[in-house]
């Protein structure tokens, strides 16, 4: 004989009914209780219990549970803060995720009004599966960290970053000039080598390579990231950068 266990959603409505008969049940106890007591008061008239009574049952019952459900939207609120950033946000380097930065980009190029120029940068760490085999995927992912701390410390305020698969970053800098994309990327270059990075004590250089696009007109983020791959293959200038220009 095969027996239907409940689903969750009558599960549920089972704890709600028995929930609501017995906080009903409370209050109805404790009201007669409370009149049965002030009944041995012969100082008391009818009114003054009656008021005695409406007003201490409602303060014993809705103080605690108003306070409760006060409570439980403020968690709620907090649950939501953290699942909408945990759909945003990368947990492990704290940028933009790879879905939700390619959607901003495409938004951005698609809007009637703003700056249309710009630039597209992407940025590789290097040395990065060596760092792996040698110290582990602990100190990999430490290192991740560290140069996206440095990419936040050194872009300006509207700019985008991303993180891109495993071990690439985006960066989306709107309305930015030739010279902006080089300071920016000079910038970025500079931090992640002056970041301490001592695995089990032996210290060790972060490096990374910088490639980019500049562009009059935005373009949509797979055309971006194409240049600027391809803009990866060029020889760097004296600051280490690869930068290409699409005059579209």
């Amino acid at each position: 004989m095969i027996t239907k266990t409940p689903t969750a959603p009558v599960q549920t409505w089972k704890q709600v009914i028995w929930l609501a008969l017995l906080g009903t049940a409370v209050c109805v106890g404790l009201s007669l209780g409370l009149n049965y007591l002030l009944m041995f008061s012969d100082s008391l008239t009818p009114f003054v219990r009656g008021a005695v009574t409406a007003i201490i049952v409602p303060i014993a019952v809705g103080l605690p549970l108003f306070v409760l459900l006060g409570w439980q939207q403020i968690e709620i609120r907090r649950y939501r803060r953290e699942l909408t950033k945990s759909g945003t946000y990368d947990q492990l380097t704290g940028c933009l995720n790879g879905k939700v930065f390619t959607s901003m980009v495409d938004r951005r190029a698609a809007r009637p009004a703003g700056p249309r120029s710009g630039a597209f940068l992407v940025i590789h760490p290097e040395h990065l599966a060596s760092i792996n085999l040698r110290f582990g995927l602990e100190w990999g992912d430490e290192a991740l960290r560290l140069i996206a701390s440095a990419i936040r410390s050194s872009v300006r305020k509207d700019d985008l970053i991303g993180r891109l698969g495993t071990s690439m970053f985006g960066i989306f800098l709107p309305g930015a000039s030739d010279q902006d994309a080089k300071e920016i990327g000079e910038r970025i270059r500079g931090a992640v080598g002056e970041i301490y990075f001592a695995p089990k004590g032996d210290k060790d250089v972060l490096a990374i390579s910088v490639g980019g696009v500049v562009f009059e007109h935005e373009l949509d983020f797979e055309d971006m990231f194409r240049f600027a791959e391809e803009g990866m293959a060029e020889a760097p200038d004296e600051a280490g950068l690869r930068l290409s220009h699409v005059n579209n």
